[in-house]
């Protein structure tokens, strides 16, 4: 049976990106190749449209550009991804590194300056604080 995995959609090319976009990575998609793909987006999942807002995580709050407080919709986000994850017995997933959902172990500050501190997304702190193995897609970048 092949091991499941949680992704980013983004990083699959589904244009889920906060601008329209998304961040298909060709390194992700190889890691991928024997693999059982789940593809989330905990924004949308969160009832957040495409294309949307900026955001950033400040403390335990996450705030668009425009200062809109969108914490409820990352939670709910997040809330859905986990039981996903649980519906089907994941135990891992690779996310978008810097997201103020999906970005683990660093993130942006809050400023809209493209600074980065230490801090983990929505979602990846509440997959972590369950037992799940998180990457990013530069964690995969290093294994190849």
């Amino acid at each position: 049976m092949r091991e499941k995995v949680l992704v980013s959609a983004c990083l699959l090319g589904v244009n889920c990106k906060y601008d329209g976009h998304n961040n298909e990575n060709d390194k992700v998609l190889k890691y991928l190749e024997d693999k059982e793909i789940i593809p989330i987006c905990p924004e949308i999942m969160g009832g957040l449209s495409t294309p949307r807002d900026p955001s950033e995580r400040v403390g335990k709050k996450v705030y668009s550009n425009k200062g809109l407080d969108v914490t409820d919709k990352f939670t709910r986000g997040a809330e859905e991804t986990l039981r996903l994850a649980r519906k089907l017995n994941v135990h891992k997933a690779i996310l978008k590194a810097r997201s103020p959902s999906c970005g683990y172990q660093k993130i942006y500050d809050g400023t809209f300056n493209h600074q980065i501190i230490d801090g983990h997304g929505i979602t990846a702190e509440l997959l972590k604080k369950n037992g799940f193995e998180i990457l990013t897609e530069e964690d995969i970048a290093k294994r190849n």
